[in-house]
């Protein structure tokens, strides 16, 4: 039988069998070739390793075969893929299975992201060598382009072999071609590399605001020489602020990626406006996508703004927070933020303005973290933004600026902003440092969130400029030096709504994190969202320097057991025997604190029968403030609980109205037990337990702030009852008896109301 040919297939392999002897490297005297740039990025000739992409069938003609060893000098497997990246598709792995072409001497190698590698944001930020063996005496310069000209070229400094880059991305596929320039001759050594961008709509954004007075000029203070060199308007501080925005996303995927936890960040709300991130958008009038900037206008005049009172500096201020709270309000009613709904702003303030003759700044404040309910928020002055790089290409411009800065016009705390390139980076780190603050992260010992954000500059330049803080001529940036995130911020960030994924499952909604006494020096800590970490904390400790991480490989932890006696042999031997101090945190953002964990185990047991084998209960951690006026503490065993009573729980009735008064427990022999009191709806409600099921309690849903809201009754059948009480009031927290334990009874405490519950648990 005659065989039938496909002679499409054919040709396929005979183009992929002659592209695989060129190289996408090359050393040459001339420029590259028009025609080279003019190919699509993708499916092109040039590279030759990515021309099998224009064919939608190539994965049917190639076996699946698994990634072979990383090459130690490539570029496109120079680091070990995370825990957290993103699954390669069998068409990637049959890619990189072919011959890689072989590169120049001095082809440029990114050593910090793999070809074809997925990333989450606009600007990328890469760190990589010239050559396969760098020379610590290359210099030069590296040009990065596109070949589909999307994006113009911009040129990153060359110093010891080593450069930094920052790559403006589109989404979908992105060819970049790297080209490296010795100093003084003509040759150039290319290399390319293919990178995805996907922007996760399922993430809420980090929005940018620039906050303006009602009567705003719309320009911030610049010095005369600035002045001449750009127009003091608001389209350039607009520009700035996305810039430095850029900036903040690039280093913290960057930080992400570093720690093992996936190339992930915040994203952006975006516009089609005019192109700011090129020098060239400005002249060639092009449009691009660009996160967006939005522009608020407070109810205040300018001269409301500059009200002493409201100076954050001022020691005497009344009104200290005062900014804070009218940018609050002024936000909240721009965004139409609605009961649940959170949204997360990073704010500058356009209008400070230096009082010389008390010697601080005017409608300047530095705020991070929530401002009301649903609102987390980062605010900054504009006092450094005219130091600020306008655009990506000139990042290296503005870092390497010495010149002196105006002392009467921008403040100089600590000497921290004593030349431009100073004042840049102390400004675009400080209010990272709130955007910090914003998403959960205190003060820590290292870290942005300690001193490394003065210094944010290092995170993108090779080489750092003369600085008038330390009086230092400046020098090679090592790693070492390098500005970081604390480890345990990016632990935070990894589970936080911002920095999610599409391929992240949505978070489990209850985010409680609880502890269970179960003997005396041990507690259990559970949490259905799964644990994220422990902190350790001796007498005095104002930073955590300890702590315990828990499986991010997928295996969810949901229940440790805590030893006092191992967690103190984690701390420094000079305070192991001083008080231990605990905090717990859930993947869904949920914190247990106990202040004396030993003080918490020695005080939670209940004996239930006498004797020296009798049965002991253990109190839970509490859930409440229990900080209401004429509180006092209240606790009960059930009657069923003591082996000498035969009773049956037979219901529960909850009184309450918009808050919950009081539970009573009800026996099959017409005694009942009170917890708190019988106040609210006149009878309360009554919730009837099924005793032909055996059906006993298991657990509490809670709504609590400062006082129980609500509550509904949990069954081992897997009933609940209805939510009684204020069913939108606090958060939610739920009270759920470990495997291997039964509930015994409650404790907690009661004023006019509930304010705070435990349950009693036992073997």
């Amino acid at each position: 039988m005659t065989s039938r040919f496909n002679f499409k297939q054919i040709r396929r392999r005979s183009l992929a069998s002659f592209r695989t002897s060129r190289s996408t490297d090359t050393s040459s005297n001339d420029e590259p070739s028009s025609s080279s740039q003019e190919l699509s990025s993708v499916g092109s000739i040039t590279p030759p390793s990515l021309a099998e992409e224009s064919d939608p069938a190539l994965h049917t003609q190639f076996p699946v075969v698994t990634r072979p060893p990383l090459e130690p000098n490539s570029n496109r497997y120079s680091i070990a893929e995370s825990v957290s990246s993103e699954s390669r598709s069998t068409k990637d792995l049959q890619d990189q299975s072919q011959q890689h072409p072989v590169l120049s001497q001095y082809a440029p190698q990114v050593t910090s992201i793999r070809d074809k590698s997925t990333v989450y944001q606009k600007v990328l930020l890469v760190t990589g060598v010239i050559g396969q063996d760098p020379h610590p005496q290359i210099d030069g310069t590296v040009f990065i382009y596109r070949p589909d000209k999307a994006f113009p070229s911009i040129a990153w400094p060359v110093q010891g072999a080593r450069f930094k880059a920052l790559i403006y991305l589109l989404p979908g596929p992105n060819t970049i071609c790297f080209e490296y320039q010795r100093p003084g001759s003509k040759s150039t050594h290319r290399s390319s590399m293919v990178l995805y961008m996907f922007d996760p709509k399922n993430a809420p954004p980090l929005q940018l605001a620039i906050l303006v007075a009602k009567d705003s000029p719309f320009a911030t203070d610049h010095i005369p020489t600035r002045e001449r060199e750009e127009v003091n308007e608001l389209e350039v501080a607009i520009r700035k602020f996305r810039t430095a925005a850029y900036l903040w996303q690039s280093f913290t995927a960057e930080q992400m990626e570093r720690n093992g936890l996936g190339r992930r960040t915040f994203r952006f709300d975006e516009e089609w406006t005019n192109g700011t991130s090129h020098t060239r958008d400005f002249h060639e009038h092009t449009m691009r996508s660009e996160a967006r900037v939005h522009i608020v206008r407070t109810d205040k005049t300018v001269a409301e703004m500059y009200d002493l009172e409201r100076a954050q500096q001022s020691s005497n201020a009344p009104e200290k927070s005062g900014l804070v709270g009218i940018a609050a309000a002024v936000l909240s009613d721009y965004f139409r933020i609605t009961p649940g709904q959170k949204q997360y702003v990073a704010a500058i303030v356009l209008d400070p303005h230096p009082d010389t003759k008390e010697n601080m700044m005017t409608s300047h404040t530095t705020f991070g973290g929530q401002a009301g309910d649903n609102l987390h928020l980062a605010m900054f002055g504009s006092q450094f933004l005219q130091y600020y790089p306008a655009t990506i290409s000139d990042v290296v411009k503005a870092f390497r600026d010495c010149s002196p800065t105006d002392l009467k016009i921008v403040a100089n705390e600590g000497n921290v902003s004593g030349s431009s390139w100073e004042a840049a980076a102390y400004g675009i780190g400080a209010h990272l440092r709130e955007v910090g603050h914003l998403l959960g992260s205190p003060h820590q010992e290292k870290g942005i969130m300690a001193k490394d954000f003065v210094t944010l500059n290092r995170a993108f330049m090779i080489r750092e400029a003369y600085s008038t803080r330390t009086k230092s001529k400046g020098g090679p940036v090592e790693p070492k030096d390098e500005p970081t995130w604390h480890r345990l911020d990016l632990l935070r960030y990894r589970f936080h709504p911002l920095f999610r994924n599409a391929a992240d499952k949505f978070p489990y909604p209850d985010g409680t994190v609880h502890g269970w006494v179960v003997d005396k020096d041990k507690l259990l800590v559970t949490a259905s969202a799964g644990l994220l970490y422990t902190e350790i904390f001796a007498d005095g400790d104002e930073f955590c320097s300890t702590w315990i991480e828990y499986p991010l490989d997928g295996q969810m932890t949901k229940r440790t057991t805590l030893v006092e006696a191992e967690l103190r042999e984690r701390l420094p031997e000079t305070k192991r025997r001083s008080g231990l101090k605990i905090i717990v945190r859930s993947m869904s953002g949920g914190v247990l604190v106990v202040d004396d964990l030993h003080q918490l185990c020695a005080k939670s047991s209940v004996k239930l029968t006498s004797g020296p084998l009798g049965k002991v209960a253990y109190r839970s951690t509490r859930v409440g403030a229990s900080q209401l006026r004429d509180s006092e503490s209240q606790e009960i065993v059930f009657s069923n609980a003591v082996a000498s009573i035969n009773r049956i729980m037979i219901r529960v009735t909850v009184y309450h109205g918009d808050a919950v008064d009081g539970l009573e427990f009800h026996y099959d022999d017409g005694s009942s037990q009170l917890f708190g009191k019988r106040g609210g709806k006149p009878g309360g409600d009554r919730f009837i337990m099924e005793i032909h099921n055996a059906e006993v309690i298991v657990g509490f849903s809670v709504r609590v702030g400062s006082w129980i809201d609500a509550i509904q009754i949990i069954t081992s059948t897997g009933r609940r009852s209805p939510i009684y009480g204020n069913a939108s009031g606090g958060s939610m927290r739920t009270l759920f008896v470990p495997n291997g334990y039964k509930i015994c009874g409650v404790a907690g405490s009661c004023a006019d109301w509930l304010d705070s519950l435990s349950l009693l648990i036992t073997r």
